[in-house]
């Protein structure tokens, strides 16, 4: 059984190298690059330490050692060999390890953070790309975050402007120059980045409440991974076109005297000149679009709405790139509760690795690297910034009846006269079952309870799901 579950995850294997463009044997494309059961020597004191053999040994173009690839059998943990396959690979000076059992997979970097959960292997293209990626962790940790981190590159010189050092004529100053003031919160967020860089991570989850200002902080994140140099282009992902505009906007506002901002979709061209580059996942997704760049061409890539970018084929465009990696949140999805009740526990539990945010985001320990919720919001004594929702309760008799135990009972009569029941429930609304006049009653209540400007009447900023 133990023969045929280590020969099941190296076809596997086999089949993914293939994929990504590694070869086996020989062809009419070239000559093999991957060397089966290489044999070498182990720790500094080759003389008196037996040798191992590395399962898999990937070359470049030059059939000289790029990365190592550690095969477990499909019921091992791949991070269980993290440091046999570590001291395989410093033997032969490989940067790169693969550790995979078939059916879950890491990518680490030894020069750059930690193993990475990947479901697609990389190609050569994208690791002989990423040779010349040295970023500077210390400057990124010790580049100094305050309040005024933006405003200073709004406009450099305000803190010395005398309407600004007037605490009386502060705040008109800071509004006339819209100036963006960072709040607490969002400073600890980038320190909490910073802290997290500093202990070897490379990905990073802030999870934080609708309405906080995450694109604001991502302004102050980039321009933090810009100015330290540890990026030379930055790439925003949302999943929504007004999102791209809203981006493009707080961006210019905050850092665009600095940066140049741009929209792929508006220029397609001139991509290249951009410092900052925003486009939507599903963009990038179109007739694989992702790869006409070079995996390398961003060095930070940042997912809004991160839990939608690491599901089905907007993961690939997410693990295409490499570099430091960023998703924010208000609703992360944490995929591994109750994993062990799935009956299919191999592939079930690969398929919530890769959809959970917090370990897609290096946050094995369910914690994000920095959290500021709807509570945080209301209670923050320099706020509040969020206020506690108010339940308005409205019920039509549809829709009583669509919430309760037994459901909606509804009788048809088909084209042939012949009469159906059905029963829907609460989740079936707007699925399965529409109804106009309940859509209308609910829009109605919207309209009459939504808070207003009290002088011009308007409603104010909502949210409708």
């Amino acid at each position: 059984m133990k023969a045929t579950k280590e020969a099941q995850a190296r076809i596997k294997i086999n089949r993914l190298l293939e994929e990504s463009g590694w070869r086996l044997t020989d062809s009419d494309k070239g000559k093999a690059n991957v060397s089966l059961e290489t044999k070498t020597p182990l720790g500094d004191d080759f003389e008196h330490v037996k040798n191992g053999f590395i399962d898999y040994l990937l070359l470049d173009n030059n059939q000289k050692p790029v990365c190592v690839l550690e095969a477990k059998r499909e019921s091992i943990p791949p991070l269980s060999a993290k440091e046999q396959a570590r001291r395989y690979a410093n033997s032969i000076h490989a940067r790169y390890v693969i550790l995979s059992n078939g059916n879950t997979h890491y990518l680490w970097d030894l020069q750059f953070g930690n193993p990475e959960p990947v479901s697609t292997f990389p190609t050569l293209e994208m690791l002989v790309c990423n040779e010349d990626f040295k970023p500077d962790i210390q400057s990124l940790a010790d580049e100094n975050i305050t309040n005024n981190y933006i405003a200073r590159s709004q406009r450099p010189d305000f803190e010395s402007d005398p309407s600004y050092l007037d605490e009386s004529t502060r705040k008109e100053f800071i509004e006339k120059n819209k100036l963006k003031i960072l709040r607490n919160y969002q400073v600890q967020a980038i320190k909490a980045i910073q802290t997290s860089a500093r202990n070897g991570n490379t990905r990073f989850l802030l999870e934080m409440a609708t309405g906080t200002g995450k694109t604001l902080t991502c302004a102050a994140i980039i321009k933090l991974f810009l100015q330290t140099g540890n990026t030379r282009r930055a790439l925003f992902l949302v999943d929504r076109i007004e999102l791209e505009n809203q981006a493009e906007k707080a961006f210019t506002q905050a850092i665009g005297n600095a940066y140049t901002v741009k929209i792929y979709k508006k220029d397609k061209d001139g991509w290249n000149t951009a410092d900052i580059l925003i486009s939507t996942v599903q963009t990038l997704q179109s007739s694989d679009r992702f790869r006409n760049f070079s995996p390398t061409d961003f060095d930070l890539l940042i997912s809004d709405e991160a839990h939608r970018s690491i599901g089905g084929n907007a993961r690939a465009v997410f693990e295409y790139f490499k570099g430091f990696k960023i998703g924010l949140t208000a609703t992360p999805k944490d995929y591994l509760k109750n994993a062990d009740t799935d009956s299919n526990t191999e592939k079930s539990y690969e398929k919530r690795l890769l959809l959970d945010t917090y370990r897609t985001f290096g946050c094995e320990s369910g914690e994000p690297t920095f959290r500021y919720s709807l509570t945080d919001g209301v209670s923050d004594p320099d706020g509040p910034f969020l206020v506690n929702p108010e339940t308005v309760k409205i019920l039509t008799e549809i829709s009583t009846q669509l919430l309760s135990d037994e459901g909606l009972d509804v009788h048809r009569i088909t084209e042939e006269s012949e009469e159906i029941d059905e029963t829907f429930g609460i989740k079936d609304y707007e699925k399965k079952f529409f109804n106009h006049e309940t859509n209308v009653t609910w829009c109605r209540a919207f309209i009459e309870n939504a808070m207003r400007d009290p002088i011009s009447e308007e409603m104010g900023k909502s949210i409708i799901f």
